[in-house]
């Protein structure tokens, strides 16, 4: 794999972002603007304020990284409907470092988006008592659980004939995530859905971390999401 190239595609990546205005919306303004909202409608009265309820700031970190799905499907079927992937095939780049780009590229946007909903939900109360270790774990978190991301957006892109078709087809990933795998209370019927989300390993992770407690629980949700999101890479790159 050649770094030089690897790297100026990572950097043309980002700048299809800034020249592409919803898709740095979704990607980096939506996860903080939803943040800001939740904090400002809920309080700790409801029971579920990003104060009163680790889990809460945690499923809203969950909820940012899940989007990513959206905008890589909407990005690669956008590079395929313009006629990108063709033209790179005839240049010495490999489908390695074109993936490799992708999954850097929006790795990177990941981190950006939990580091602004972080601060957001401090300001809104959240009190983290992790130390260096759980702190180190939940950056491992974040960035698998991102990959898993990546990975069904590639999927998605496989599917979708156009972009807009890939935001259609991206949120049968990203609503299951949403409603079963973050903060939203779960009965005994969609409890059994969600232990089959990575969003739910990775809020449970993410909750116990923050709270500075790691356990074999931790590790074990943290194994899921790192078995889930090699397959669903790979099986992406093989789409």
């Amino acid at each position: 794999m050649n770094g030089q190239i690897l790297m100026t595609l990572v950097k043309m990546q980002f700048k299809k972002l800034i020249r592409t205005p919803a898709n740095l919306f979704l990607s980096i303004l939506f996860p903080v603007v939803l943040t800001a909202i939740f904090g400002l409608s809920f309080t700790p009265d409801t029971g579920m304020s990003i104060s009163a309820d680790p889990k809460v700031a945690s499923g809203l970190i969950s909820y940012a990284i899940i989007f990513l799905i959206m905008t890589v499907a909407m990005s690669f079927a956008e590079d395929r409907e313009q006629g990108l992937l063709k033209r790179i095939n005839t240049t010495p780049t490999t489908s390695t470092e074109f993936m490799g780009s992708h999954i850097i590229s929006n790795m990177m946007i990941a981190l950006v988006q939990v580091a602004l909903v972080f601060g957001i939900a401090l300001l809104f109360g959240f009190n983290p008592t992790g130390n260096a270790g759980s702190y180190i774990l939940s950056i491992i978190t974040i960035a698998l659980f991102s990959l898993s991301s990546v990975g069904l957006g590639l999927i998605t892109a496989t599917i979708a004939k156009n972009p807009g078709a890939a935001t259609g087809i991206s949120f049968l990933f990203i609503m299951p995530q949403m409603f079963f795998g973050t903060f939203i209370p779960l009965n005994t019927t969609t409890e059994v859905i969600a232990v089959a989300l990575p969003s739910f390993h990775a809020t449970e992770a993410l909750t116990s971390l923050f709270a500075g407690v790691i356990n074999a629980s931790v590790f074990i949700n943290i194994a899921y999401i790192a078995g889930f999101s090699i397959v669903v890479v790979i099986l992406g790159i093989l789409l």
